[in-house]
């Protein structure tokens, strides 16, 4: 019975549970339903920039935009790379520079880069929204390309 305390202190160490319980709540009074967002051009916020372990362990770069307005507005769009190759941390280097934060991306380690996601977020959040051009890829996979930049008043 003691592991599986273990278990739920984990989840709860590790998610916002917080943030958790008022999205639920948001959820709730707003009737919100899950809607796929198609492949298309959305204004976006950035809520969530972190570094994750993906499903298969592996580390993994996960974005959460917010749609702004639109037949979709307030619905997420994600960006999930998966970063054990030069290439996809490349591919993650240019999108975060594309995010004009005027912070330094460099991958160094995964510790460091974990932290420099966090300053990225901490450099949008409230100040910067994004038009995004979210497509449909080679091989069937999503490109998300931050085609314009917008300085929050």
């Amino acid at each position: 019975m003691a592991e599986n305390k273990n278990i739920w202190d984990e989840f709860d160490n590790a998610i916002d549970t917080k943030g958790l319980a008022a999205d639920v709540k948001e959820a709730a009074e707003n009737g919100a339903t899950y809607k796929e967002v198609p492949h298309g051009d959305y204004e976006v916020a950035i809520d969530k920039l972190e570094l994750v372990k993906s499903k298969a362990g592996d580390p993994m770069v996960s974005v959460w935009f917010k749609v702004l307005n639109g037949e979709f507005k307030g619905s997420r769009i994600f960006m999930n790379q998966v970063i054990k190759e030069g290439f996809q941390v490349h591919i993650v280097n240019e999108f975060l520079r594309s995010l004009d934060t005027d912070i330094d991306i460099e991958f160094v380690t995964y510790k460091q880069y974990g932290n420099l996601l966090m300053d990225v977020m901490e450099a949008i959040e409230g100040n910067l929204e994004y038009a995004l051009s979210y497509k449909e890829g080679k091989k069937g996979f999503s490109t998300y390309e931050i085609t314009e930049v917008f300085e929050v008043e």
